[in-house]
């Protein structure tokens, strides 16, 4: 069982603050593809009833939505949701987009076919009730899918380095162990009929060096920046030298601009 700190209610409301802070928009915009590819995989059919879950500005509800699914997104933070809901309007779509919480999802047993998750809900602070949630609203042979970041690949390297200079609170696991299989089969355990696990990347491409990447995190990145101001003169310019450094030494591109592969585990859960 997770330990997580007594007072469940201030945390939540810190993470929330934490995705609220800056504009995420920027940021997923550039994952807009590996998540369409995501949902691609899927092969969605007409009229499927997904649910997408911690959806922040709608880079997996919104193709879910064109191929046909009817598709509820929920998320802790309300700007990312109006983002979504502007989108979807822009691209033509329909989606219903709510508050929500992961750890308590507010429908019926057995209300979607397909769950989605992808970067998102791997963030709530106790994972075994994010996956008896998930478990619960899908139906019987229906399908979990989630994107987690590894622990091995940069995105976890970056979490480790977060965790180094502003640690989380005490009791709440690493957000990318979500990315080991012998973690989520444990999480779905009995729950989970089949799981299907499979690594695949989600690059970083940046038209600009990894500095100027850090400098966009700083500035956009909810957690950066939360993670920053809890810091004194001294203690961020020593996370700065620290993201700069991992980013630079990750960086495949040899042009002036930013390339490094992000690895996270895409989880297929069939609930039983």
């Amino acid at each position: 069982m997770t330990s997580v700190p007594p007072d469940l209610s201030a945390l939540k409301a810190k993470m929330r603050e934490s995705w609220m802070a800056g504009d995420f928009g920027v940021i997923a915009r550039y994952a807009e593809a590996a998540e369409e590819d995501f949902v691609r995989r899927l092969a969605l059919s007409s009229g499927v009833r997904v649910l997408d879950v911690a959806c922040g500005t709608g880079n997996t509800a919104i193709p879910a939505a064109k191929a046909g699914a009817n598709v509820t997104g929920v998320d802790i933070a309300p700007n990312l949701l109006e983002q979504a809901r502007q989108r979807a309007h822009d691209a033509g779509v329909s989606a219903d987009f709510r508050e929500g919480d992961a750890e308590h999802l507010d429908f019926p047993d057995n209300s979607f076919d397909v769950i989605i998750s992808v970067f998102g809900a791997m963030f709530a602070p106790r994972p075994e009730r994010v996956a008896a949630e998930l478990l619960r609203v899908c139906r019987s042979g229906g399908t979990i899918a989630m994107g987690n970041w590894t622990p091995t690949g940069f995105v976890g390297k970056m979490f480790a380095l977060s965790a180094k200079h502003a640690p989380p609170p005490p009791g709440v696991p690493p957000p990318s162990l979500w990315g080991d299989e012998p973690t989520v089969r444990q999480r779905f355990g009995a729950g989970a009929r089949d799981v299907q696990c499979r690594k695949y990347s989600c690059d970083f491409t940046y038209p600009f060096p990894p500095t100027k990447v850090v400098e966009l995190f700083r500035q956009y990145f909810g957690p950066t920046k939360t993670a920053f101001a809890r810091l004194d003169a001294a203690g961020q310019k020593a996370m700065a030298e620290d993201m700069e450094r991992t980013w630079t030494e990750n960086n495949q591109a040899t042009d002036g601009t930013t390339n490094i592969p992000g690895e996270y585990l895409e989880v297929r859960v069939t609930p039983r």
